[in-house]
């Protein structure tokens, strides 16, 4: 199978990258989280794993599995994290410069986004109510959790366990818009 969606991805297909994803996504971000004890962090090197496979899928050759593959670009990311410490703030910079709307995207890819955006807020809609109340705080208001602890009258572990959870139920429907997302402006 990994040869199968492989040797699609490296023609370009978008859908075998969507299916790869789907496949791989949670064991790679596990396999971060537990190598650096930061979701955020996780979630930032899992997506930057991502979009390299794509960026890089006409040169890559594998000598093993994908399996083996991701997870050893996840130790490389860990690593190069820890020598730079500049991913976290290069993604924030890049949200925000999406989130301004100061982009230089063309304008299929602002209505893409604009959609994108809509999807979202429409999953977070979904949410039970407190979960989508914390997620919000933390995410929208960019609150930290003993900030949204301290307002809700929440620990700060019942903050995490409902970030977390918002985070995973986001992933799980989804998770094909993280990828678009992700691969806009990359083709």
């Amino acid at each position: 199978m990994d040869k199968t969606l492989l040797s699609s991805l490296q023609r370009g297909n978008h859908r075998a990258m969507e299916e790869i994803y789907q496949i791989y996504w949670e064991d790679v971000f596990d396999t971060a989280f537990k190598k650096i004890r930061d979701e955020e962090l996780a979630q930032d090197i899992t997506q930057e794993i991502f979009i390299s496979l794509w960026e890089n899928r006409k040169t890559l050759q594998l000598s093993g599995s994908l399996g083996a593959y991701l997870h050893g670009a996840v130790k490389y990311k860990v690593i190069n994290y820890f020598r730079s410490g500049t991913l976290k703030a290069q993604h924030h910079s890049a949200l925000t410069i999406l989130m301004d709307g100061q982009d230089t995207a063309a304008a299929d890819d602002k209505v893409i986004l604009k959609e994108l955006h809509q999807e979202l807020d429409a999953a977070i809609a979904l949410m039970p109510e407190k979960m989508k109340q914390v997620f919000s705080m933390s995410r929208k208001q960019e609150k930290s959790i003993k900030e949204i602890a301290s307002e809700l009258g929440l620990s700060a572990q019942t903050v995490k366990n409902q970030i977390s959870a918002g985070l995973k139920l986001l992933k799980k429907s989804l998770s094909y818009i993280l990828l678009i997302a992700a691969l806009i402006g990359l083709t």
